[in-house]
């Protein structure tokens, strides 16, 4: 017995260290080393998270593939993630919501070999990027924005990033269609910036999304909501102090140390949902392209519930 109430009231001392209830998993969250996760590692290393009472661990991956595998397979609580990647979960039938967006920059870059400086010199040009992704989905969003016909450019299809940004800079192609923070190295070294879309600057999508699985919505909803609160606090430290995490972009978020200087933070907003138009224009894309056979409803990919209240201004 007394063995017992050891193990009870250290438990009990560890929950009330950590701010909060006693959490028997870890919520385990998808992310990739980019700007639209910094604030999510600030949580983590800053002690956010822990100050909040809740266990997060956050799962890096390398490519969006091996992401949506281990959604698929349950092996994570949620991830960050994009509009497509959502809306061919729900078509799929993986009960997956939408919690909030992401912040991050996307663009278009030419060749520092090229003589062209605008999206209508690439009509018929060899465009590299990611096809059927959010990649080309911002593509073609810059190209209609700018009242060229999306399908314009020949697609080059470059799935690796690190590839695409070699292709563009070495002149194998015209463009590319590239995130940050490769978009930024590559206006470093040349590449004309053609078009960009910047969230916190209301750009005309919103590309990224966090998921989390209904099921962990439903049993864990108040550990959800104190990861948002610990995400949010880390995005204000961040816009607050931006020159503070130069060194932390490069050690932490793989920015190139060439643009530890000269990087322009992004300003992460408070955590929200995308508006329906957003999901109807990426469903309409989609049927576009044979690639949705069914009928989605935009606020069926929705859950309110995490960044409802945060309490937090």
């Amino acid at each position: 017995m007394k063995a017992r109430g050891l193990v009870f009231f250290f438990f009990l001392a560890l929950s009330a260290l950590k701010g909060g209830p006693f959490l028997f998993a870890d919520l385990k969250v998808g992310i990739f080393l980019d700007i639209d996760s910094m604030p999510l590692l600030a949580a983590r290393d800053e002690g956010f998270f822990a100050r909040e009472g809740v266990a997060v661990e956050l799962v890096v991956f390398q490519n969006p593939q091996e992401r949506d595998a281990a959604l698929q397979a349950g092996r994570l609580d949620g991830a960050v993630s994009d509009l497509l990647a959502a809306s061919f979960f729900a078509a799929a039938g993986f009960d997956y919501k939408i919690t909030s967006l992401t912040d991050g920059r996307y663009g278009i870059v030419g060749s520092p070999h090229s003589a062209n400086r605008s999206l209508a010199g690439l009509r018929g040009k060899r465009l590299a990027l990611s096809t059927n992704t959010i990649i080309q989905y911002a593509v073609d969003t810059l190209f209609e924005e700018a009242g060229i016909p999306g399908g314009s450019y020949e697609a080059v299809p470059a799935p690796r990033m690190p590839l695409r940004l070699e292709m563009v800079l070495s002149g194998q192609v015209e463009a590319a269609g590239l995130p940050d923070p490769l978009l930024s190295a590559a206006v470093s070294r040349g590449a004309p910036l053609l078009a960009v879309i910047d969230t916190s600057n209301g750009g005309p999508i919103d590309p990224g999304v966090i998921l989390f699985s209904k099921r962990t919505l439903d049993n864990r909803l108040e550990e959800v909501r104190r990861f948002y609160r610990a995400f949010y606090r880390a995005a204000l430290r961040i816009n607050a102090n931006q020159e503070a995490y130069r060194d932390y972009l490069v050690e932490k978020v793989h920015v190139p140390g060439e643009l530890r200087e000269t990087y322009r933070f992004i300003r992460y907003r408070r955590p929200a949902l995308p508006e329906l138009s957003q999901l109807e224009k990426v469903f309409a894309w989609l049927k576009t392209r044979r690639l949705l056979a069914v009928d989605l409803r935009p606020e069926e990919l929705l859950d309110s519930r995490p960044v409802d209240g945060l309490g937090i201004e």
